[in-house]
């Protein structure tokens, strides 16, 4: 089985910033995909950024600038610094990623973290 677990989430105030880490833990054979994603009352989740093993980045377009994505693959981290943070960046904050448990497993298995909480004061 493998765990998510995301920290770093809290209040910050506008123009603050926040970084968030999430930590993959259990049966790892290698990780591909590393995702962060989020999601507010009432709509769908969206992608925020998502690095691959290798490092190349993606990020929503509305958020390039202010977000960076980063991984340590030796500790099976994924790490989001959020900068210049706005009251709608406010939303619970997902951890996500392809991961194959074993080297005989024939797929890379998606995984979700259980969210944090990211919340901006204006």
């Amino acid at each position: 089985q493998v765990q998510l677990v995301e920290s770093g989430g809290g209040l910050v105030q506008a123009g603050g910033s926040l970084r968030l880490s999430c930590a993959a833990s259990g049966t790892i054979f290698s990780i591909n995909t590393m995702a962060w994603y989020r999601q507010v009352p009432g709509k769908q989740r969206e992608l925020v950024a998502a690095i691959t093993s290798e490092g190349t980045t993606h990020y929503a377009d509305s958020l390039k600038g202010r977000f960076t994505i980063s991984r340590d693959n030796s500790k099976n981290t994924v790490y989001l610094q959020m900068n210049s943070l706005k009251p709608e960046d406010t939303a619970v904050y997902y951890c996500n990623a392809d991961v194959k448990p074993r080297s005989w497993t024939p797929t890379y298995l998606n995984y979700w973290g259980q969210g944090t909480q990211v919340t901006v004061s204006s």
